[in-house]
């Protein structure tokens, strides 16, 4: 029985809202969205970094965590961010610690780790209760200055603090380190680069402000990964990467070759792609020399110990080193591609995509804005001194005066500021004089430093007075940070080079491998594929799957490759060394490509360069197809044909002039092959008219030779009469001689 729930009371019914569904959920949706996209996935353009991120350098910078002092247990800095900033879990947390840590992941670590924080290989660091950490000196430039009002500050979650909206940023620390994250709708995707280098191009945008990003990218080479590597993306692919914040970087490990002796050798891979896991690119390898998809690979070994050595053989001596890595570059992650993706929040906290130039502009006008606040903070600072050394000079010109109202007024406070004009604070400090400081040296010392921090003010108030010396000193700033993080530095040595891609036949090189040995193809109606070895003469003694039966046989070699025609339009390529043997009754087709059960299977063949392919499809559309075009190295085939609903028709050799054509209506037409276009793709042109039907059938012939159909019984029968169907392509044709097959085939069917 339901249980009565009685309406709310007045105090209740205010709390209910009455709007659709649908505008509530695509409201919170949206708020949720932004929630995602502005504080957590995209970092800052001005500092680089994610609120996390933030929130965890900040914390360690006020547990004085420095570069000098001693490392802290991680689970009390995971603690503290946790308690006092972010209130997200402390597994988030410590998985941001551990990753500004790690010299693999990071271009310039920002969190010196003592302990296991994890390794190439993939494994997990070790719980926040066993390792330790402290700040960087790369961490502490993103935080200079942050005591002196260089920034905003915002109240934390839970109104008893205060953090950092963004942090001063000594360097470009959005590009140097690159970041990676996905919100609801959008992600970001940034490699990371050499600081010197985008000091660099900081700085000749300080001294032209019109510079290209070609003329940026003559210091911007590229990107520079912390595991190194070596970059084969053409430079023109780059440039088009940095002007509009799209692209990718093809990254390949960095190898060389080793001599074993008597003509023998070995590849060591010294440097591997950035974000991949050496234990499983060993593991990757280890299958491909397994499933025989390497057969230019003999053995893999990981002699690893602190620097990557991962110890690669050939199969044979005979085999090429560039050879077989470019045949592995292809296979494995031993290459792989970097997307790159700079979507950024910008200073008002919109996300977008950003070129290079504008995100280095971004970094220079927030390092003009730090600087500018830096000195206001300065001058206040200064201007406050300089308002107690007036009070404390006059103190020292009234000396006796000061000391007898000192020693017998009731009230020396008011009293000295009446005697002489003195503020409040000028008194005060009067009043916490020592008997000691009021030596004759103390009151020159004061002259002195009044002396210097007046000159130190005019000084700062003609700095906020000159945009011109403003961005000199943002220059001046960056090169004081270049010397630390420069290319002579250990830290700031570019580590990933540039090299063009060798051109290579790969696959010749693979398919010389390949034993040759005569096969036979068979595939079964219902899509069992196998390759009997050698030739099947009786293809009656063949045995199938119970309601199964044979569909196509083809006689080919180990070394050929195999062509499917789908009746889709789609070609797909199979390399005949790769088919299951004919052992059992082979492996369904549809395992090997991308091929649903509404898809029927039209021919099969084995390729034969420079041979052509007239192709059609039942509407009684076609073209001449080179069979190069028909290649294709992918699972899911190459559309090479468009058809309608009623699908392809064949693929018939091309070695003849002259093309008879019969459709569903009993009529054929025979005319010149010449009158088809010759394409590498597409819907072709009209082959013969029909009001009904389509095209069942077609043959290709020399009229020299003449033309012939076969029976159902298998036998030829000569066609002497057939230049009476000859006419234009495109016409409806005529009724077939008398004696031609029912089936409305020259041949019968497969």
């Amino acid at each position: 029985m339901a249980k009565h729930i009685p309406p709310p009371s007045d105090g209740d019914g205010e709390r209910i809202i009455d709007e659709p569904l649908s505008e509530a959920l695509s409201r919170r949706y949206l708020a949720y969205a932004l929630s995602v996209i502005t504080d957590r996935a995209l970092p800052d353009v001005r500092d680089g970094l994610k609120p996390v991120q933030r929130r965890v350098l900040y914390a360690m910078r006020e547990m004085r965590l420095n570069p000098e002092s001693a490392a802290r247990k991680c689970a009390k800095v995971v603690g503290e961010v946790m308690g006092g900033y972010h209130p997200h879990g402390d597994q988030s947390i410590y998985d941001t610690l551990v990753r500004m840590a790690q010299d693999f992941a990071q271009r310039y670590l920002l969190v010196d780790g003592q302990g296991n924080f994890g390794n190439i290989d993939g494994d997990n660091p070790a719980a926040m209760r066993y390792t330790e950490a402290r700040l960087t000196q790369a961490a502490t430039l993103l935080l200079d200055g942050i005591d002196e009002d260089a920034v905003d500050f915002k109240p934390t979650y839970d109104n008893q603090d205060e953090e950092p909206v963004v942090l001063p940023t000594g360097f470009p620390n959005l590009l140097a380190n690159g970041t990676t994250g996905i919100a609801v709708g959008m992600a970001t995707s940034i490699p990371p680069h050499n600081a010197a280098e985008l000091i660099d191009a900081c700085s000749l945008l300080l001294e032209n402000p019109q510079a290209t990003t070609e003329e940026l990218m003559a210091h911007v080479q590229g990107p520079d990964f912390p595991t190194g590597g070596v970059i084969v993306e053409p430079r023109a692919s780059l440039l088009e990467t940095y002007e509009t914040g799209r692209g990718g970087v093809r990254l390949r490990a960095l190898w060389e070759k080793e001599d074993t002796g008597r003509g023998t050798y070995q590849i060591i891979v010294t440097q591997i792609p950035y974000q991949v896991k050496k234990a499983d690119l060993v593991e990757q390898l280890a299958e491909l020399i397994e499933n025989k998809k390497a057969p230019l690979l003999g053995d893999v070994r990981d002699e690893s110990a602190e620097d990557v050595r991962l110890v690669l053989e050939p199969k044979t001596r005979n085999v090429e080193p560039e050879v077989l890595m470019e045949s592995l570059f292809k296979l494995s992650d031993l290459e792989n591609r970097f997307s790159v993706n700079l979507n950024v929040l910008d200073a008002r906290g919109t996300p977008g995509v950003m070129g290079l130039k504008s995100i280095l502009k971004a970094f220079l006008d927030h390092r003009r804005e730090v600087l500018v606040r830096r000195a206001r903070f300065r001058l206040g600072k200064i201007e406050a001194r300089l308002h107690i050394l007036d009070g404390l000079l006059i103190a020292y010109l009234n000396l006796d005066e000061v000391i007898r109202i000192v020693r017998y007024e009731d009230e020396p406070k008011a009293k000295l500021m009446a005697a002489f004009a003195l503020s409040e604070l000028q008194a005060d400090a009067i009043l916490n004089t020592r008997l000691r400081q009021l030596a004759r040296l103390e009151e020159m010392e004061i002259r002195r430093e009044h002396a210097e921090l007046a000159e130190e003010r005019d000084g700062l108030l003609k700095l906020l007075g000159s945009d011109t010396q403003q961005w000199r000193l943002v220059g001046v700033g960056l090169k004081d940070v270049r010397a630390i993080l420069g290319p002579d530095t250990t830290i700031g040595r570019r580590r990933s080079i540039f090299a063009e891609a060798p051109v290579v036949d790969a696959d010749a090189a693979i398919e010389a491998m390949i034993v040759r040995e005569p096969i036979t193809v068979i595939l079964s109606d219902r899509g069992w594929i196998r390759a009997a070895k050698g030739r099947v003469e009786d293809p009656s003694e063949l045995k199938f799957k119970e309601g199964d039966k044979l569909a196509f046989l083809v006689p080919a070699e180990t070394t050929d490759k195999l062509l499917i025609f789908a009746s889709d339009g789609r070609f797909f390529t199979l390399g005949c060394d790769k088919l299951p043997g004919a052992r059992g009754h082979g492996e369904p087709l549809r395992l090997l490509l991308d091929l649903d059960d509404k898809t029927g299977i039209i021919d099969i063949f084995t390729h034969k360069p420079g041979l052509k392919r007239v192709i059609a499809s039942k509407e009684g559309y076609g073209f001449v197809l080179p069979e190069e075009e028909a290649l294709s190295g992918r699972k899911a085939g190459k559309q090479v044909l468009n058809v309608g609903a009623k699908g392809a028709a064949f693929a018939l050799p091309a070695v003849g002039d002259h093309l008879g054509v019969i459709g569903d209506n009993g009529k054929i037409l025979i005319f010149p092959l010449e009158e088809l276009p010759e394409m590498p793709r597409g819907k072709g042109v009209k082959l013969q008219a029909y009001r009904e039907g389509g095209l069942r059938d077609a043959i290709v012939f020399k009229a020299e030779d003449g033309a012939a159909w076969i029976d159902p019984a298998g036998r030829t029968r000569v066609w002497a009469e057939w230049r009476e169907w000859l006419a234009k392509r495109a016409a409806a044709g005529k009724l077939a001689p008398k004696g031609f097959p029912t089936s409305k085939r020259f041949r019968p069917k497969a």
